[in-house]
């Protein structure tokens, strides 16, 4: 079958085949990250498990832009499943303002997320963290054999690099099948178990159920959108508003925000041109906040449209429009949520006449980061 149901020819010469290609092959490469961590379980174990054992050892998950996101993704989970403080602080703050984050008595793991491993902030960030915090250790995960990421980190005493199936070290522009092989392999690496079957098999219900519905809904011409959601999907959410505004070169307007952070101002971004999804939670407590702002929405009509993206759950969510997926915990929901954000980015990108393999026309950004000069601390 074609990426996306779309022929080969037509994504050539839309600068797409790329993207598309990325997006569709998630199901395949989510089962490909999973077997490469069963086959170095025992090694991450005897890494990580004298670690997890401190007390005082503090978690700082980190990244620039996408792969930050991934950190702000996995931080509610491996709280409540670690018992213990989790942190997302990006790459770029840490960067800006090391003595405002990184504490010298504190023993921490620093655990570095990176598609290619070569933008200059990261392996800055990963010197910066030993230079500043005493007791310092690293984990690295990277989809790039050939970064400085994965290549500085191989050959440390007090570091660990994880690299993913080459097929995850995305050719095209925006991270797709880089962002969920990462966020599944911390997960796996420190939970020690997923349902990746269940999850593969529900990212691709996603590709056949949804593509259309999404390719569709690409087609009308709202300038603004905005994606909202809570805890673990609050991180999801910030990476859906970015694909979109990579992909579209910044001509649609994406934002995101909490279900209940939204009313307190972010709210004044909704206009009849606004299309909304709310990316519902399947946690029970959490997700009568997010039904109380969905059914918010729909009431007060301020929105051009409003979409839930659900689990299967028999409420509120499936009385007005819903994209309803398989799927349990808010950790799982994350890759078909992902990929209803993915696919739509990747549709309006198309529909607009960008080309979503490179769509930045001024160069002004790139696949990996440039122009950055890492001054000396």
């Amino acid at each position: 079958m074609t990426p996306l149901q779309i022929d080969q020819a037509s994504l050539e010469r839309a600068g797409a085949l790329w993207t598309a290609r990325e997006i569709a092959q998630q199901p395949r490469t989510l089962v490909g990250t999973h077997a490469i961590l069963e086959n170095r379980a025992t090694e991450l174990a005897e890494f990580l498990s004298p670690l997890l054992a401190r007390r005082d050892m503090r978690i700082i998950l980190t990244g620039a832009g996408s792969s930050a996101f991934i950190g702000e993704c996995l931080a509610p989970t491996l709280v409540r499943h670690l018992n213990r403080r989790v942190e997302a602080i990006a790459t770029t703050d840490l960067l800006a303002g090391p003595r405002q984050y990184l504490q010298a008595d504190v023993p921490t793991l620093l655990v570095s997320f990176g598609r290619s491993g070569g933008s200059p902030e990261s392996v800055a960030v990963v010197q910066l963290a030993e230079h500043v915090v005493k007791e310092c250790y690293q984990l690295v995960v990277t989809c790039n054999a050939d970064g400085a990421l994965y290549q500085y980190c191989r050959g440390h005493a007090h570091a660990l690099a994880i690299l993913l199936p080459p097929e995850t070290h995305d050719h095209s522009f925006a991270m797709t099948s880089s962002f969920s092989a990462m966020l599944m392999a911390a997960w796996l690496a420190f939970c020690g178990k997923s349902p990746v079957t269940q999850i593969s098999e529900s990212v691709q219900s996603v590709l056949e159920s949804h593509n259309e519905t999404l390719r569709t809904l690409a087609g009308e011409t709202y300038s603004r959108v905005m994606y909202l959601g809570s805890n673990a999907l609050k991180g999801l959410a910030r990476e859906a508003a970015l694909k979109l505004l990579e992909m579209t070169d910044g001509t649609v307007a994406a934002t995101s925000d909490t279900p209940l952070g939204v009313r307190h101002g972010p709210k004044t971004f909704i206009t009849a041109d606004t299309l909304v999804f709310v990316m519902l939670s399947s946690d029970p407590y959490t997700r009568r906040y997010d039904l109380d702002l969905l059914n918010e929405l729909r009431t007060d009509a301020r929105a051009g449209r409003v979409i839930a993206i659900s689990s299967r759950e028999n409420d509120i969510a499936a009385t007005g429009e819903c994209l309803l997926v398989d799927g349990g915990s808010d950790a799982a929901l994350c890759f078909p949520y992902l990929v209803c954000g993915q696919l739509y980015a990747f549709h309006r990108s198309l529909i607009l006449g960008h080309t979503p393999d490179q769509p930045s026309r001024s160069g002004t950004v790139s696949r990996v980061v440039r122009g950055v000069t890492i001054h000396p601390y």
